[in-house]
């Protein structure tokens, strides 16, 4: 796998510096004065971490005209701006939107990110994805092979002639599930696979229609935990020796493990993969804009919001081994505020 790429040239001048945050600081009347500009964010379907933490970080980087100003309580986010945050169909759905300009910034899963920059693994023949940009790594989701308890399926080699689930036609789990079938050495052909969204696929879980569904998403998922109410089901591990060799052909899965608990009659602790989420934007987008959008990621009202409104917003972080992770250009705005906040050098 070819080197994750790394950060492009710093090239912006102190005086062009000094002019992004002449921008952002002004304050309500300033941005009254301004048009409105909407910011389209794409997540994923609803019920899911991306369409949850996608709405608030749309929410901490808006600031329309008329808010009060940040340090008297108001808004912290990109004066004049008015973020919206999108359900999509997830990861590949964003990577074409982002590359056909329909959406302004999506939230992305790190190895479809990757694959369409760099036109490799399932973006092979297809061509890459040239205007993507990262702006940040946000958190870590995992996978959950979920079954039937009573479906007998401990091992990924059990899904031989069962009924299973990837996702829909159109989902990023569709990928990462063939990855694991190949892993443990069982063909598709083997495997009854019924693309199905996550909803339908739950359902026809506890109608006993189906065997076992993946899911790529931070725990708990809430779908997972409502399905837990209905049917008993547990989670297929994902370790071993033909795990590892999955991560060393793809290092952006690091190891991790769901807690007891987690969901109801899922007493112990599963080991399973994990893959980060980033949010990424296209090439065009102005310079003084993802500036700012990034700065208001990061600043501290953010980090709070996403710390207490979702379990997966402890886990946004800002760190430059994060940014390294990445695997693809960091948009020129975004590498400004690295650089300008001691980040990155």
């Amino acid at each position: 796998m070819p080197v994750p790429m790394r950060f492009g040239p710093f090239r912006r001048t102190a005086l062009a510096s000094l002019a992004i945050l002449a921008t952002l600081a002004a304050g309500p009347g300033d941005a009254a004065a301004q048009d409105i500009r909407f910011f389209q964010i794409g997540t994923g379907p609803t019920g899911e971490t991306r369409f949850s933490i996608g709405g608030l970080i749309a929410n901490a980087i808006s600031n329309p005209p008329g808010s009060r100003e940040c340090d008297k309580g108001g808004s912290c986010g990109v004066p004049g701006m008015v973020a919206v945050a999108k359900s999509t169909g997830g990861s590949l759905a964003n990577v074409e939107a982002i590359g056909a300009k329909r959406m302004d910034a999506a939230l992305v899963q790190a190895d479809i990110a990757y694959w369409a920059y760099h036109g490799t693994g399932l973006y092979k023949g297809k061509g890459a994805v040239q205007n993507l940009r990262a702006i940040a790594m946000l958190y870590p989701e995992s996978l959950h092979l979920v079954t039937r308890k009573d479906a007998a399926i401990a091992s990924v080699r059990d899904l031989k002639g069962k009924r299973v689930s990837f996702g829909d036609k159109d989902a990023a789990e569709q990928v990462h599930g063939r990855m694991l079938l190949s892993a443990f050495g069982l063909p598709e052909a083997q495997v009854k696979l019924t693309p199905m969204k996550p909803g339908a696929a739950a359902d026809a879980l506890v109608a006993g229609k189906l065997d076992a569904m993946l899911v790529v998403d931070g725990y708990p998922v809430p779908a997972l935990a409502d399905l837990a109410q209905r049917v008993d089901i547990a989670l297929v591990p994902l370790d071993g020796p033909e795990i590892d060799k999955m991560r060393a052909k793809h290092p952006f899965l690091t190891a991790s493990a769901i807690p007891a608990d987690t969901y109801k009659g899922v007493d112990a602790e599963v080991r399973t993969l994990d893959l980060g989420v980033m949010l990424i934007t296209g090439a065009a987008q102005p310079d003084e804009l993802i500036y700012g959008v990034t700065r208001a990621l990061w600043h501290p009202s953010t980090q709070k919001l996403l710390a207490e409104s979702h379990p997966r917003g402890k886990l946004v972080q800002l760190s430059a081994s994060a940014l390294e992770r990445t695997g693809i250009q960091l948009h020129g705005g975004a590498s400004a505020y690295y650089f300008d906040a001691g980040v990155i050098k």
